[in-house]
């Protein structure tokens, strides 16, 4: 079947994609690709959430054509290599007298994505007039402008490049159903048949499950106090792994509190994955920790995950500023205690929930339980001489099981446990201080202004 757009410069073959595609059963790349961009064709809101995540406004009006098994006139289909260099798909986006195209490339269950093979589609999307590349894979990115891949930024001047995971498409179309987010009954079913195909194991689709191969073996150098190079493979690879991670813990948080929940970046970092990645290979090397700041919306705070190495030890809080308007250091403790549920509520001993709190200058933090502080609040106090009450609260739960910590798939078991955990328990529960309005405060005016407006009469 050959296929022409209007007003393009190109030509090319493929097949419509079908939301029941017409492959052997151990194809599953072109079964999951053409099901997918069926749906996004088909679902006008999942169209519409995708496309917005790669920057692009979809009206009510847009339609969205896609194509599987896409072939160029200038190529010869059958010949072995250009098979191998064939393009997953293709998708068209028609809003108005503007088109935007871009070229699909999708690899399931652990088949990576290739470097030259992106390359290839990029110059190649160029050479048609395509805007945009769209990998799809199980590798985890930030955000959909990061790229797993080292890609070359001058083949990304005319030609964007995008990434999504498997498991981010299908958290996006779980959302939109719980939210009861589209309006017709029919493509709110396709939506429910797809979701149900894509969380099935036969689909290809996995989450992130373990860390780098790597992993031990850095954990190892580190007890042992040995240089860590922010070059060397295990580093970078670690890094890596911790980056795909940190996108999957927000993904298993969407569903749980039914919002968009983000890793929270420096604006360096969002532009540049390669600095983010540069520069936390950087701080492995020279702290031995792995970091990560979580954007839960309107939480009292973002979550902070600290990963150190050395302690082999899982930390996750959050921290809040005291209230200013409260004086004394036992007040603004009971400001923060007031706001968990009472003991005899919560599900979680407030024997493993710490309160860390800070104070000006050089005087020294202190750390309690919130299980200590319910019984006696100024014990936050106990063995620092400053009469200066606390500035601010950091409330966290940790994890140092060192067997788990060591463990490729039980470090991010343990991970995924303890940060809805701490949510759950303490996170959801808190508020921020927030100072009250300024009052206008009226002028009384002195005796001799008193006098001189009596005689001005």
């Amino acid at each position: 079947m050959t296929t022409n757009i209007e007003n393009t410069e190109y030509e090319f073959k493929g097949e419509r994609a079908r939301l029941i595609p017409s492959v052997a059963d151990t194809s599953l790349e072109k079964r999951g690709v053409s099901i997918l961009l069926a749906t996004l064709s088909a679902v006008h809101e999942y169209r519409r959430v995708m496309m917005g995540s790669l920057g692009i406004r979809v009206g009510t009006r847009a339609k969205l054509d896609a194509w599987t098994e896409v072939v160029f006139a200038d190529e010869k289909k059958g010949s072995h290599s250009q098979d191998d260099r064939r393009p997953d798909g293709a998708i068209v986006l028609h809003t108005g007298r503007k088109r935007w195209k871009a070229l699909v490339e999708a690899k399931v269950n652990n088949s990576p994505l290739k470097e030259d093979q992106v390359n290839e589609y990029l110059k190649r999307a160029r050479h048609h007039g395509f805007d945009a590349v769209l990998t799809i894979s199980n590798d985890f990115v930030a955000m959909p402008e990061h790229h797993p891949l080292p890609i070359s930024g001058q083949l990304t001047r005319s030609v964007a490049l995008f990434h999504w995971s498997w498991t981010y498409l299908l958290t996006q179309a779980e959302l939109l159903i719980e939210r009861d987010g589209i309006d017709d009954e029919d493509q709110r079913y396709i939506l429910q048949q797809v979701v149900s195909y894509f969380d099935h194991e036969k689909s290809g689709v996995k989450g992130f499950t373990q860390m780098n191969k790597e992993w031990k073996d850095l954990l190892q150098k580190s007890q042992a106090d040995i240089k860590l190079v922010k070059t060397a493979p295990e580093v970078v690879n670690t890094v890596s792994s911790w980056h795909q991670e940190q996108r999957e813990l927000c993904l298993k948080l969407w569903p749980l509190v039914r919002e968009r929940v983000e890793v929270k970046l420096p604006r360096s970092h969002k532009h540049d994955p390669k600095k983010r990645l540069a520069d936390d290979c950087a701080l492995l090397c020279k702290e031995r920790v792995l970091i990560s700041k979580i954007d839960i919306p309107n939480a009292a705070a973002t979550i902070d995950v600290l990963v150190s190495l050395n302690k082999r030890m899982i930390q996750c809080g959050m921290t809040l500023k005291a209230p200013e308007d409260i004086k004394s250091s036992k007040a603004r403790v009971n400001w923060l205690l007031r706001q968990l549920p009472k003991p005899e509520v919560s599900s979680h001993s407030y024997d493993t929930v710490f309160i860390r709190a800070t104070r000006p200058g050089r005087s020294s933090e202190t750390v309690k339980s919130v299980a200590e502080l319910q019984e006696d609040p100024t014990q936050i106090d106990d063995g620092i001489n400053s009469v200066s009450p606390p500035t601010s609260f950091e409330i966290w739960m940790a994890s140092d099981d060192g067997r788990k910590f060591l463990g490729n798939q039980t470090f991010i078991q343990e991970l995924e446990r303890l940060v809805p955990e701490f949510y759950e328990t303490v996170g959801q529960h808190l508020k921020a201080w927030i100072p009250k309005a300024p009052k206008i405060k009226k002028q009384i005016p002195n005796e001799e202004e008193s006098d001189d407006s009596e005689d001005n009469s």
